[in-house]
């Protein structure tokens, strides 16, 4: 199976709906599109309950965009202790944390001019 090219919408419905089916918490949309000079067009934010939860979350989210579209990301950083993983998929950057962690670097509150969209999630 080739890599297919994916429109960054279709990109960001495979990465939610991987982090979903392992009940993801507290996501979060940052487009960045209308700050300059950003390394990305989106961040997805979210946070899982231990670092055995986060790594549950990258892992579906790696099966689930595989899978659909047999893309893989750039780079991930951080799946060693699991507290933030960082998966770079070019446009789209995925941050997954342990609560504490994201309360404590507050990626919403430094990029403040992003518009943010929280994501309801079917289990909440």
């Amino acid at each position: 199976m080739t890599k297919r090219e994916a429109s960054a919408d279709e990109l960001i419905a495979l990465i939610l709906h991987g982090i979903e089916e392992v009940k993801g918490l507290d996501i979060n949309l940052l487009d960045l599109r209308a700050i300059d000079n950003t390394v990305c067009d989106y961040f997805v934010i979210c946070n899982g309950t231990s670092n055995t939860h986060v790594n549950a979350i990258v892992n579906s989210i790696q099966k689930t965009v595989s899978k659909a579209i047999n893309d893989k990301p750039w780079h991930v950083e951080g799946s060693e202790n699991a507290e933030w993983v960082l998966m770079d998929y070019v446009n789209v950057v995925v941050h997954v944390f342990q609560k504490h962690v994201r309360e404590y670097y507050d990626i919403e509150g430094l990029w403040g001019d992003a518009k943010v969209t929280l994501v309801e999630s079917s289990y909440n």
